[in-house]
């Protein structure tokens, strides 16, 4: 069993930047492919960014060139850098695990990008 627990969301002004982050324990954290994910309220659960066990990173053309996926695999912990924020980006942020068919989610962080 996986657990991933998400932290680092919040209220941020438009052009702003916040850091999120997931940790993950009860595996090996180093095989699984990680990823976020965001819900805005009305809206279906959408890829955000993923990187897989060896780093490869892949992004949804909404976030690309503001938001930076990456994982610290001896602190069991992968992170969302999110650069010039913008209202469209308010949402849930959830964490996520993928190995062998495996699929395991956080239960979300909110963030809220407002003046």
């Amino acid at each position: 069993q996986v657990q991933l627990v998400e932290s680092g969301g919040g209220l941020v002004q438009p052009g702003g930047s916040l850091r999120l982050s997931c940790a993950a324990s009860g595996t090996i954290f180093t095989i699984y492919a990680m990823g976020w994910y965001r819900q805005a309220p009305g809206k279906q659960r959408e890829l955000v960014a993923t990187i897989n066990s060896g780093s490869t990173t892949n992004y949804a053309d909404s976030v690309k060139g503001r938001f930076t996926i990456s994982r610290a695999n001896v602190k069991n912990t992968v992170y969302l850098q999110m650069k010039n924020l913008n209202p469209e980006d308010t949402a849930v942020y959830y964490c996520n695990a993928r190995y062998d068919g495996m699929n395991y989610w956080g239960k979300g962080t909110l963030v809220t990008v407002s003046s």
